[in-house]
């Protein structure tokens, strides 16, 4: 007796054209007056057999007809809770969405974790400090071995993905940044081994760009391109929101280690989750989509080694001789010189120069992630639109990333000369700069996917790693210049200031993302 199977057409599951975070669009049941009426929604009982002609079927909603990812669903989609004894719950709703929708909002809530684990050293850093007596360079030397590691990962992991497709590494640098983050407070007496983890943090989330990359490049059409960006990396964004309101709580009433064993935890149980939600997508070959191109055909695990036998064969010498790729490591260099400095030391920033405790230094440096979370959506919805209205995809970046680095720039200026404003004022700015810098998600952090699909994830891997710098010598150069010139303006504002008005330049003369062909060298 064929197996029947439930679908539940909703024309509001494209959520990314929304960029709210609002679970209910995926596990709101119909109600029986939506199932009852024609203009509603419709549900469908069919065998397999009348499943694989779904897509074809003309009065089904856009989210069947229009996405051919759920047509390569077989009996084992649900496979993972039937196991679990879960076999007669009603997922018809959730089993409607496009997996590509679901993969995209599961890598997006990695982000979330991940920046989660990258800020609460930032919090951790000023109980750590006072009781193991460490001075401002020690301090910045600690946060600053997360960035080894994830200058050490990022072209492995760009490659890897490529190969083995971004879903297979993501989990396991969730796995690996989430683990080690558990271990932090078991070794941060000996200054090796907390050294260590936190380098091994940093090799788990420097891999998970590239990958999440990868999943955007191969699932993603152009004209929905910015906003899958913009949601997966916007994750950043809530993950330090969270992470800075969670952390002082946290350490106040159980003491700075529980935020690392909580924090890895969230990680972990991501990681377990995923694997229902990963078996049913298959690997795929990158490839340049659009609304009316079928998904690519699934890539095999034996097709994945051929890749691997030839994976060296990578043009190297064309990425180099690009100009539009030079100006891509230029500006993700000096925009990772202003998010990272800034992300480790505002909260002792503000704790200092507004004499605020833990949690109300937390509380202030929550605002300029929580303003870049409205800022991303806004941003991702004006470059799509343009995009759609004809306007050129080059053109488009360049405005964006330029809003991007100009509006920080200017911010930092007013908040580095003395006009004698109040410091609330200082924290208004800059929040409102930071917030403005989420412009590059829909600006430099897109043309990795317009230039080149197929090699998307090891261009953003050699980009990232250059832009990994930053996190190493900006971050304890900060602290040094805090010890020797006890001045913030020129510790943490001049160097962010400088590359900003940089970094600008070149990306306006450089860029581009017209679609490229790099050739093999034989």
């Amino acid at each position: 007796m064929a197996k029947l199977v439930s679908f539940t057409a909703d024309t509001s599951l494209p959520f990314l054209s929304h960029h709210k975070f609002n679970n209910n669009r995926f596990f709101k049941p119909p109600s029986p007056s939506l199932l009852n009426s024609r203009s509603g929604c419709s549900k469908i009982s069919c065998s397999i057999k009348e499943k694989e002609n779904l897509a074809e079927s003309k009065e089904l909603s856009p989210i069947i007809s229009g996405l051919r990812v759920d047509g390569e669903l077989g009996e084992e989609s649900g496979s993972g809770f039937e196991k679990l004894g879960f076999e007669k719950l009603n997922l018809g709703t959730w089993k409607s969405v496009p997996l590509r929708y679901k993969l995209i909002g599961t890598t997006s809530l990695a982000f979330v974790i991940c920046n989660m684990d990258k800020v609460n050293l930032s919090i951790a850093i000023i109980p750590m400090s006072h009781q193991f007596g460490w001075s401002s360079s020690v301090a910045g030397l600690v946060q600053s071995s997360f960035f080894w590691g994830y200058a050490l990962s990022q072209l492995p992991g760009g490659w890897l993905s490529k190969i083995f497709g971004g879903r297979e590494i993501l989990q396991f640098g969730v796995l690996v940044w989430s683990l080690a983050t558990a271990l932090v407070p078991l070794v941060a007496g000996f200054m090796p081994g907390l050294v260590l983890s936190r380098i091994l943090v940093g090799i788990g989330e420097g891999v998970s760009p590239s990958a999440a990359t990868d999943l955007i490049a191969r699932l993603i059409p152009l004209e929905e391109r910015s906003r899958a960006v913009s949601f997966v990396f916007g994750g950043l964004s809530v993950g330090s929101v969270l992470g800075l309101l969670l952390a002082p709580p946290l350490i106040e009433s159980f003491g700075w280690e529980s935020v690392f064993y909580m924090f890895g935890m969230f990680g972990i149980v991501w990681f377990l989750g995923f694997q229902f939600v990963a078996k049913d997508q298959p690997l795929t070959n990158s490839a340049p989509l659009s609304r009316s191109q079928p998904n690519p055909k699934p890539k095999s695990w034996e097709t994945s080694m051929e890749e691997l036998g030839g994976s060296l064969n990578v043009p190297w010498k064309s990425f180099f001789e690009s100009k539009a790729v030079w100006a891509m490591i230029y500006a993700h260099f000096c925009g990772s010189w202003g998010h990272y400095c800034c992300l480790s030391w505002l909260p002792t920033y503000f704790s200092e120069e507004l004499n605020l405790n833990l949690t109300e230094a937390a509380w202030v440096s929550v605002l300029p992630p929580l303003a870049s979370v409205v800022v991303t959506s806004f941003a991702s919805q004006f470059a799509d639109n343009l995009i759609a209205n004809g306007v050129e995809t080059t053109v488009v970046r360049k405005i964006c990333q330029t809003i991007a680095f100009l509006s920080p720039a200017a911010c930092m200026i007013l908040s580095s000369v003395d006009l004698g404003l109040p410091p609330w004022e200082v924290v208004t700015i800059l929040t409102g700069g930071l917030a403005l810098s989420s412009f590059a998600l829909s600006g430099l952090y897109c043309t990795h996917q317009d230039i080149s699909p197929e090699y998307a994830s090891i261009l953003l891997g050699i980009t990232n790693t250059v832009g990994a710098v930053p996190g190493i010598v900006g971050v304890a150069l900060t602290g040094y210049l805090l010890d020797t010139t006890h001045s913030w303006g020129m510790s943490l504002f001049a160097p962010s200031i400088f590359f900003y008005l940089t970094g600008t330049i070149v990306w306006l003369a450089f860029a581009s993302s017209k679609p490229q062909s790099f050739k093999k060298v034989d």
